[in-house]
């Protein structure tokens, strides 16, 4: 199961590049807010409930898996029953960034959810627990006109201990998505509660953002900030919001933030860019590219891109081999396979059209693209069926 963390949204002109020179001191996330520009927003706005357990959690605790949590102890039986032997089945879905009771309500959220969700049932059992974020090569994905970059966040469960000036985990267990061998190499840092609550707000604000509700982006931007002031990602979003609602001045500090702690935030120095040539600052904006490009030589979905103008040209050959050269860099993204099917059909090879559709359906990451690909798929093995019953005998 492929995981999503937080959401860091980016605009779609992804060719771009860095920052003009950064302040001398970060300004204070207060400075960055201007509530004034932005309508009360449509929905309620609160972290509050984030970690909240509700009763039918409570009761999953201390009736259904009772036994459980006392033969096996409350760490290894919590593990067990929620992901190990699958009585929850939960299912991965990164429709929307879920509480801890909507997640449970719903069986079902994406890598954020269900790490706040899991963390909910451990404070409840008074288990010890920290969250990591790990450094792997961002995923990326995308909502219309919206590219999106995920991180990865994970929640262990364990004592810790200091000896010497050394830590030691005492009997560990990690939940996460990623195979086991992925987890062995794989590099975190611990990351605090507020931060966790901080990128539920970010991915809220990115889920609000995609559907065009700035005033609500704003709003679970600026409460993401508040939760935790040093999250980049959250400035990052702001940014967007800022230069979707058409306030460039502010967009350009929110991405000048960002940058003043992450030089090489490929996500702000795109997005800083686009504020520059919006600005009719076209100097800047091409010196901006020029830089993202020396960290970043191919802008993700570029390829993707070009197939897609190659297929509107009705030049499946080249099409297909453009979706085939993003299937390469990132195999992971649903669209990538089933832009790569349709281009096999196109061109007659309907082995690989199939194979390349079922890898879109496998990769899918929200129930209703699940089901959309399996619409397609069951179309094609009933043409092929059908065809291959058309056919006169023996012919």
């Amino acid at each position: 199961m492929r995981s999503l963390s937080f959401l860091l949204p980016a605009v779609a002109a992804l060719i771009s590049a860095c920052a003009s020179t950064p302040p001398a001191a970060p300004e204070p996330p207060a400075a960055l807010l201007a509530d004034r520009l932005f309508a009360a927003p449509t929905e309620r706005i609160s972290t509050a409930d984030v970690l909240t357990m509700s009763d039918d959690m409570k009761r999953y605790l201390k009736v259904d898996i009772a036994r459980q949590l006392r033969n096996k102890g409350a760490q290894t039986g919590l593990l067990e029953a929620l992901y190990k032997h699958g009585e929850l089945k939960l299912e991965y879905d990164a429709t929307n960034t879920k509480t801890a009771a909507e997640a449970f309500a719903g069986r079902s959220g994406n890598c954020l959810s269900l790490v706040i969700m899991t963390a909910a049932f451990a404070h409840e059992l008074r288990l010890p627990l920290r969250y990591q974020s790990a450094y792997l090569d961002e995923t990326w994905s995308r909502d219309g006109s919206l590219l999106f970059a995920s991180g990865h966040v994970n929640v262990t469960l364990g004592r810790r201990i200091m000896d010497a000036g050394t830590t030691y985990d005492l009997n560990p267990l990690t939940i996460d998505f990623l195979p086991p061998e992925d987890l062995r190499s794989m590099r975190v840092r611990d990351i605090s509660e507020q931060t966790v609550i901080a990128m539920y707000a970010n991915n809220r604000a990115a889920e609000a953002l995609a559907r065009g509700r700035l005033d609500d982006a704003y709003a679970w931007a600026a409460e993401s900030l508040r939760n935790d002031p040093g999250f980049m990602g959250a400035y990052n979003t702001l940014g967007v919001v800022y230069l979707r609602h058409g306030d460039l001045a502010l967009a350009e500090r929110a991405f000048d933030r960002v940058l003043a702690q992450e030089a090489r935030n490929t996500r702000a120095m795109s997005n800083l860019a686009e504020t520059y040539a919006r600005q009719g600052r076209g100097a800047e904006a091409d010196a901006t590219r020029t830089r993202l490009a020396a960290i970043e030589s191919v802008a993700p979905f570029h390829f993707f891109n070009l197939g897609i103008e190659a297929a509107r040209r009705s030049d499946w050959l080249a099409a297909r081999n453009f979706f085939a050269r993003e299937v390469e860099r990132a195999d992971y993204y649903h669209e990538f396979h089933f832009w790569l099917g349709l281009a096999d059909w196109q061109l007659g090879d309907e082995a690989q059209a199939s194979k390349h559709l079922r890898l879109a359906m496998d990769n899918s990451t929200t129930r209703g693209q699940h089901d959309l690909y399996a619409a397609k798929l069951d179309w094609l093995k009933s043409h092929l069926k059908e065809r291959e019953t058309s056919r006169p005998a023996g012919g």
